[in-house]
């Protein structure tokens, strides 16, 4: 079952603080375990959230749940801070539904 169900998955460090306000949390050691725990979880649970680093290394696997409507596969910036990873995909996915970049979109 899916409903309301959210996971962390980064390194051991950062997501014991997600566990604290009621997240399911899941340590990856490396690409491979991360890319295993994003697949088991996108049958169970409605948001996945994953430190950059991972959601970088894991893109190909990542790739094929940005058409369905669930799991939402959301990067977010691992303890040493943000890559910009996660807001440049925010990016591109929003110019691929609206057809130009709304978001950032400086007039000079």
């Amino acid at each position: 079952m899916r409903e309301g169900k959210i996971a962390v998955i980064g390194d051991r460090d950062l997501i014991l603080a997600f566990k604290a306000i009621g997240m399911e949390v899941f340590a990856a050691t490396d690409t491979e375990q991360c890319e295993n725990l994003i697949k088991k979880l996108a049958k169970t649970h409605a948001v996945i959230f994953i430190t950059e680093d991972y959601a970088k290394a894991c893109e190909h696997v990542t790739e094929r749940y940005k058409s369905t409507a669930y799991p939402a596969i959301v990067p977010i910036p691992s303890g040493s801070g943000s890559t910009g990873y996660g807001m440049e995909n925010i990016k591109k996915d929003v110019e691929k539904a609206v057809g130009t970049d709304i978001l950032f979109n400086k007039e000079d």
